[in-house]
């Protein structure tokens, strides 16, 4: 990995219809965010200068057409497309949805060959993204696929972590997927995330059962006694601090997280109900596990306020300064441990000769 003076980071536009480019607009007109970081936005000029227009922004555009162009101190737009957008707030539209997907694609391929250091995703529509080429539930399945690694939907925030087992998986399907090999390899993507991209040395955490009172000894279920405590020993075994299942509906509300770096979810909404619960709008999601740094913040298009002018971009900027974050201290991880014979003193090797 290099280390750039000025983080060149990528954002995809999203759903041009929901709320993405409003809070793209606001997060960069801040001029003190151009001092760490390089702006790259996968659109076209025509398309932001319309988002700047309607939204009566002071933001100045350096256009280019490739990477190499791009202008430190400026907020680039990479050309993706030449031809007008027609961008209806607040409606689901096929055709925004190819264009997003059109905005992603170019995006994770700059971050793939290192041409951008991370990538900050807005929302996207689910829906109407589907096509015969892209035939994915969301921005996470597609990265898995198109980085390396395996990946993990981590919400974060500076006091709260909410890692996740399964992800977009219907609820009647959850417990045919959590088998002791998808809580190893899981926990062991979460507790590596929380050495190498925060800087815990020796995390700790906390894993929530699967079902309700954690089966209440077999009463509601035998799928925390069959396959979560069995995997939890084996991997408290081999000297990780991971603790539980513990039972989800109190775990939260009795403040039980806070003695945690990280707690682990069985799926999808117990993780993020209670996550959205106590941090809304300053969330981050970022997916862990693969090989390069991609965030994005915390809730979707926001149709129904799209176009405004009142969308919060603060769990946009907040993805954005995670992002950063994150790639530094993947940095400093990977100088740490590199090469240690380098970094031993000289005085040291001089006394054992």
């Amino acid at each position: 990995m290099e280390k750039a003076e000025n983080i060149i980071v990528g954002i995809s536009i999203g759903d041009l219809n929901g709320i993405g480019g409003e809070i793209v607009l606001k997060t960069f007109e801040d001029q003190r965010s151009l001092e760490f970081c390089t702006p790259v936005i996968f659109a076209s000029i025509k398309t932001m200068t319309f988002l700047k227009r309607h939204f009566k922004s002071e933001i100045n555009f350096n256009s280019i057409n490739a990477i190499e162009q791009l202008v430190q101190g400026k907020v680039n737009v990479l050309n993706c497309w030449k031809e007008p957008v027609s961008i209806d707030f607040g409606k689901e539209d096929t055709k925004i949805g190819e264009y997003a997907i059109k905005s992603l694609e170019f995006a994770t391929k700059a971050l793939k060959n290192k041409e951008i250091d991370v990538l900050v995703t807005a929302p996207i529509n689910k829906h109407n993204i589907q096509s015969k080429k892209f035939n994915f539930p969301g921005h996470t399945d597609y990265l898995a696929e198109q980085l390396e690694g395996e990946s993990l939907m981590f919400m974060v925030t500076d006091t709260l972590r909410v890692g996740l087992l399964t992800d977009h998986v219907p609820v009647k399907d959850v417990s045919h997927h959590i088998t002791e090999d998808l809580i190893d390899r899981k926990l062991d993507i979460v507790y590596k995330s929380l050495q190498k991209d925060f800087r815990i040395r020796r995390p700790k955490i906390a894993v929530l059962g699967i079902n309700p009172h954690t089966g209440d000894n077999g009463v509601i279920g035998n799928e925390d006694d069959d396959v979560m405590r069995p995997a939890l020993k084996k991997i408290q075994e081999s000297g990780k601090l991971v603790y539980g299942p513990y039972a989800a509906d109190s775990f939260f509300g009795s403040n039980n997280y806070k003695n945690f770096d990280a707690v682990i979810a069985s799926y999808h909404d117990q993780g993020l109900i209670p996550f959205k619960t106590l941090s809304f709008g300053q969330g981050v999601n970022f997916t862990g596990g693969l090989n390069r740094v991609r965030t994005s913040p915390d809730h979707g298009t926001a149709y129904e306020i799209a176009g405004k002018g009142i969308a919060d971009e603060n769990s946009f900027k907040e993805a954005v300064f995670t992002a950063i974050k994150i790639f530094k201290n993947r940095f400093d991880f990977e100088e740490l441990t590199s090469n240690p014979l380098k970094k031993a003193p000289r005085n040291i090797r001089k006394e054992n000769r």
